[in-house]
């Protein structure tokens, strides 16, 4: 089943675009914070941690939102979450309006968007592969990653222009109107869940069945492996484009967006060549090279003080990204049966939840050293630990 199919299917539509709309805010967000953390403490480690705070509900509750989505119709999770953002978006863009907004205040704000993310990732993107069936799975994770990276492109670059000329209300108030405009979609949505989940069990123990169901399987300890790594020495190094576009470009808001941009235009070409392309036999092989090449790309960028420059390798960072972004859920999703599927996203999920420590990490390198030289180390890691992991797992490997 194709792209074109699944988009035919109403169902799949709207909560393929709602993810369009999470995505959009996540990445507006992810801007603004960390430009505006910046301008006000002046500090590289101040904006991992501010990043960090948005990445820690996946590591803390990514396990039992998994659950959560086995035991309750996921149609409602989505729309208690999706409205439950907009009025605490309201709120941050009422204090902002008010000018009595504080750095705290963006921090429980990051915080609670980390909450949004973390209860949408395993809920929505099982919903869109229960919708598109076996068959389908493939290209309709290859297709949410392709919107998933445009908007990876779209909201840099929108927040850096928002930022500089309506400030920190602008950027609140559109993240209040696009989590609204998901809710309504969602809300109109007829939906019925696949999975049943056993009654007798208890929370805990779902958890607990999950994770050995994960270690028994060879090839899915590799492929969460890989997102490990990647969420620990991968994907951290965004926390630090706006400090070096800023100390090391002498950049303003718009054009630090343009350049985390220029990552997701890479990544949204890539996922959709991907998304037209990709078979089955080639998903481990994508998901694997697509992380060495990220690694290498972000290894380069770290040398780059030109921004055209900078512009051409992030967009290669975001080509790699797209492999492994589109892969992994849909690796995951395709080695489970549907009765583990809610379970073995929230492992996926927990997963995920590394990239805390690999802000951290990148934020006290930084702040004893450089931008440029943590992100060059870091990435360097990387390549080492996913490389040592390829050869552990070789299943990753197809």
């Amino acid at each position: 089943m194709g792209p074109l199919t699944l988009l035919r299917d109403g169902g799949f539509l709207r909560v393929w675009m709602t993810g369009g709309l999470i995505g959009t805010i996540r990445w507006l967000e992810i801007l603004v914070i960390a430009v505006y953390t910046l301008e006000v403490t002046g500090s590289a480690l101040a904006v991992a941690l501010m990043l960090l705070a948005r990445a820690l509900p996946m590591f803390l509750f990514g396990s039992i939102t998994g659950v959560i989505a086995e035991r309750v119709n996921r149609r409602h999770i989505m729309i208690v979450v999706l409205f439950g953002a907009c009025a605490v978006s309201a709120a941050l863009g009422a204090l902002a309006v008010s000018g009595r907004i504080e750095v705290w205040h963006v921090a429980v704000g990051a915080f609670l968007s980390g909450m949004v993310w973390t209860m949408e990732f395993p809920v929505r993107r099982t919903m869109l592969g229960e919708i598109a069936g076996p068959h389908g799975v493939g290209a309709a994770m290859s297709l949410d990653s392709a919107t998933t990276n445009g908007t990876r492109m779209l909201g840099p670059a929108l927040g850096g222009l928002l930022f500089e000329t309506l400030g920190l209300p602008g950027a609140y108030g559109l993240g209040a109107a696009l989590y609204g405009l998901g809710g309504l979609s969602i809300l109109s949505l007829v939906y019925v869940s696949s999975a049943v989940p056993a009654r007798e069990e208890t929370l805990f123990s779902s958890i607990a069945i999950g994770l050995r169901y994960v270690r028994g399987n060879r090839a899915m300890v590799g492929m969460l492996a890989v997102t490990v790594i990647m969420n620990l020495w991968g994907f951290p190094f965004a926390a630090m484009v706006p400090v070096i576009g800023r100390d090391v470009m002498g950049l303003g808001a718009f054009p630090i967006g343009v350049l985390l941009s220029a990552e997701g235009a890479g990544a949204f070409v890539g996922a959709l060549i991907i998304a037209a392309l990709v078979r089955p036999a080639r998903f481990n092989r994508i998901y694997l090279y697509g992380s060495f090449l990220m690694l290498f790309a972000v290894m380069v960028f770290s040398f780059s003080s030109w921004f055209v420059v900078s512009l051409a390798v992030l967009f290669i960072v975001g080509l790699g990204a797209a492999g492994f972004s589109a892969m992994q859920t849909a690796i995951m999703f395709t080695l489970a049966p549907p009765e583990m599927r809610g379970r073995v996203m929230g492992v996926l999920s927990v997963c995920i939840g590394a990239s805390p420590l690999g802000m951290l990490h990148i934020g006290l390198m930084a702040s004893l050293l450089s931008a440029p030289t943590a992100v060059l180390v870091v990435a360097v890691e990387g390549v080492l630990a996913l490389a040592v992991t390829a050869v552990v797992w070789r299943e990753i490997r197809g």
